[in-house]
C-alpha cells in the first residue's frame, strides 16, 4: 500500500483549505484513514482518520467542529477538509493507513504502520 498526499499551501487564519490522500495498492478496504500532523519542534500528533467500512469518523478536540473528514471509495481518496483555520493549524500534515480488523479508530501514530509524504500547510496570522 502506498499513499500520496496533496493539498497544502499558504493561507490566512479563517481561510479554508482541503487535503486529498490517494491511496494504491490498497486490495483490502479494513483500514482506517488517518491524518496526523507535527509543527516544528512539536511530536506528531493525530488530527482525525475515516474508516473505509462504514465511514466512521474520529477528531482530536483541537479541530472539532472544523475538520471534516470524506472519502471516495472508487477512488481510494481520502479528503481533509479544514475550515476556520488558526495559526495553530501549521504543520506538516500526514496521511497515513492502519489495518484494522476490528475497525476502532485508533489515535496513536505507531500504529499506523502506512505513511504517505507530507504537505506543509501555512496558516497566517
Amino acid at each position: 500500500v502506498q499513499l500520496q498526499a496533496s493539498g497544502g499551501g499558504l493561507v490566512q487564519a479563517g481561510d479554508s483549505l482541503r487535503l486529498s490522500c490517494t491511496a494504491s495498492g490498497m486490495t483490502d478496504r479494513r483500514y482506517i484513514m488517518g491524518w496526523f500532523r507535527q509543527a516544528p519542534g512539536e511530536e506528531r500528533e493525530f488530527v482525525g482518520a475515516i474508516s473505509w467500512v462504514g465511514g466512521k469518523t474520529r477528531f482530536a478536540d483541537s479541530v472539532k467542529g472544523r475538520f471534516i473528514i470524506s472519502k471516495d471509495n472508487a477512488k481510494l481518496t481520502v479528503a481533509l477538509q479544514m475550515d476556520s483555520l488558526r495559526p495553530e493549524d501549521t504543520a506538516v500534515y500526514y496521511c497515513a493507513a492502519d489495518y484494522s480488523h476490528s475497525g476502532a479508530i485508533a489515535v496513536i501514530r505507531e500504529v499506523y504502520d502506512v505513511w504517505g509524504q507530507g504537505t506543509q500547510v501555512t496558516v497566517s496570522s
